[in-house]
């Protein structure tokens, strides 16, 4: 077994991948990633951006050999949204929100990081209820990580 498992993208890289597809609403059209491979066979570092319906485009890196660096930025034409650990959130997380010169810390109290997974499976198994990530949404992630893989290894863009 590979000590680095499936590569950064695997491993990290598929929450920010994730994250972006939430927002956008939509999968990417187009994606292109850039990795580094080391002697382990697998990427420990990758960066790709990926290009969403309506003109909305994502950019990330994960890595394994660079210091933690887990916020997440939004940027839209009246402002920014910053969420410093949207992965691994604490009780009492900040979200950063700026317009112009203003700008407002909002405080969102949460819960214990991995009560609401729990909670949300067990309603799912005793209680037919969704899960609030589909088997669609999951697969369609695997998709499009490997279409930042297939990128990297062709050095060009791929369309979705």
């Amino acid at each position: 077994m590979n000590k680095l498992g499936g590569g950064s993208i695997w491993g990290v890289g598929c929450y920010p991948i994730s994250f972006a597809r939430l927002i956008a609403g939509s999968g990417p059209v187009d994606v292109f990633g850039w990795q580094i491979v080391q002697d382990y066979g697998v990427d420990e570092t990758f960066a790709g951006q990926m290009i969403f319906p309506d003109d909305v485009f994502a950019q990330f890196d994960s890595g394994f050999r660079t210091p933690q660096r887990t916020h997440i930025e939004l940027l839209g034409d009246k402002g920014n949204i910053m969420l410093e650990k949207p992965f691994t959130p604490r009780l009492n997380e900040n979200i950063v929100l700026t317009r112009g010169d203003e700008t407002r810390i909002i405080t969102i109290p949460g819960k214990d990081l991995y009560l609401g997974e729990v909670e949300n499976m067990a309603d799912a198994i005793l209680n037919g209820a969704p899960t609030r990530m589909s088997l669609a949404d999951s697969r369609n992630n695997v998709a499009t990580i490997q279409a930042l893989l297939a990128s990297a290894a062709k050095g060009q863009p791929v369309r979705l």
